[in-house]
């Protein structure tokens, strides 16, 4: 029998849908389900994106440019700008989503057995995206007693070898929430300078801040125009995560030219998710001002319900929509399992992420859980009084 490759058997599962099938088994039993394992925002899209689809022209379903139309790359550029990114539609292609500019910066930047330095716990496709590049991940940990901030310098400088290529961070950061300072980022800035690196940043939770902090963007650093690499994305900002639409940015002209050999092999975008994209360039501020408010409080209201469970410990996420819980359990994939294959509360369970698979360091993260307070508040208050329940009978089994 023909076998599958070993970069195949090497790709790890997703640890937000692995659970999926049992999920599936909860809801057959007529179980509800709360779902706090997957960012998929309940938030309406914007309806002049919705317009935008339903009122559109086309009359042949054509290819795109590779890079993207360029009118939506010209609208985009524009928008960047009153972020006090400066940069033109020529630094700009548009991508099948957020992952597929991953893909095109890892593969426009590494070779084969070259290394990325990841701070960890971190989105975990970066795990996928690294093993389908044959790239090796070099995690460097942040901790849940210092909220997750970023490492010292000195733990990065001295996982620096002759293969290391890359810096990679997510600003706010999936699974953490955490925001990284101006500080933060001229630091790695420096570093990235100093070895000649090149530093990633995956910025589409920007909009998502709190506490009246600011989001600071590697493209906001002067000095490292050739280095820094943006990956960006509709999919939380505007509520579109079905559009497929992200894309990379970059004022280095040789990664922009490399990234558009491979955007030009896949062919283009697709062309209703653009138009989709394009006009929800025009979503009012008043939109984001009332997204930011309503996720301010379902994150104000998780952590105050999670702090009344004893044993429990949380980090205060400062942007994104998402937080890393530790739990009073030996093993949260075996907890995220039982919790529905095996328990309810009067017909009712919760579904969420174990952290493990957010690191790539073994063993690390085995009681902890990725929430994500994309749900009501009353859903979320609800979720947390199961997951209370649940703990403690989970540990007098």
């Amino acid at each position: 029998m023909p076998q599958v490759s070993n970069k195949g058997r090497q790709m790890p599962e997703s640890p937000i849908r692995k659970l999926v099938p049992y999920s599936e088994m909860a809801k057959k039993k007529g179980h509800k389900v709360y779902h706090l394992n997957i960012g998929q925002p309940d938030i309406k899209t914007p309806e002049v994106a919705l317009e935008a689809i339903k009122n559109n022209t086309v009359k042949i379903l054509e290819y795109s440019h590779s890079a993207g139309f360029e009118s939506y790359r010209t609208k985009l550029a524009a928008s960047y700008k009153t972020h006090g990114v400066n940069v033109d539609a020529a630094d700009i292609i548009i991508t099948t989503g957020g992952s597929e500019a991953l893909l095109f910066a890892l593969g426009s930047t590494m070779d084969a057995g070259d290394e990325i330095i990841i701070p960890e716990p971190f989105y975990a496709n970066y795990n996928g995206f690294s093993v389908a590049s044959g790239v090796t991940v070099v995690p460097v940990i942040s901790t849940i007693d210092e909220g997750f901030a970023l490492p010292p310098i000195a733990d990065f400088e001295k996982l620096i070898t002759p293969k290391t290529k890359a810096i990679l961070i997510c600003n706010p950061g999936n699974p953490t929430g955490y925001l990284y300072t101006q500080e933060e980022i001229q630091q790695l800035a420096e570093l990235v300078k100093k070895h000649d690196l090149f530093l990633i940043a995956d910025e589409v939770y920007r909009e998502f801040t709190y506490d009246g902090d600011k989001h600071y963007s590697v493209m906001n650093v002067p000095g490292i125009e050739n280095n820094a690499i943006m990956i960006d994305s509709v999919s939380k900002r505007y509520s579109m995560c079905g559009a497929r639409i992200g894309c990379i940015v970059s004022k280095n002209k040789e990664v922009m030219s490399t990234a558009m050999k491979f955007a030009q092999a896949r062919l283009s975008p697709p062309t209703f998710a653009q138009i989709a994209s394009e006009a929800a360039l025009e979503t009012p501020q008043s939109y984001f001002d009332e997204v930011i408010g309503e996720y301010k409080e379902r994150r104000d209201t998780l952590i105050n319900e999670l702090n009344k469970i004893e044993g429990v410990k949380v980090a205060t996420p400062k942007g994104a929509f998402y937080c890393i819980a530790k739990l009073p359990v030996d093993n949260a994939d075996n907890f995220a399992q039982w919790l529905l294959e095996s328990y309810d509360l009067n017909g009712e369970t919760v579904m969420v992420a174990p952290a493990a698979g957010f690191y790539s360091t073994p063993n690390v993260g085995l009681d902890e859980i990725r929430i994500a307070y994309v749900l009501k508040k009353e859903d979320l208050i609800r979720s947390v009084e199961i997951l209370s329940d649940a703990i403690k009978k989970y540990n007098s089994k």
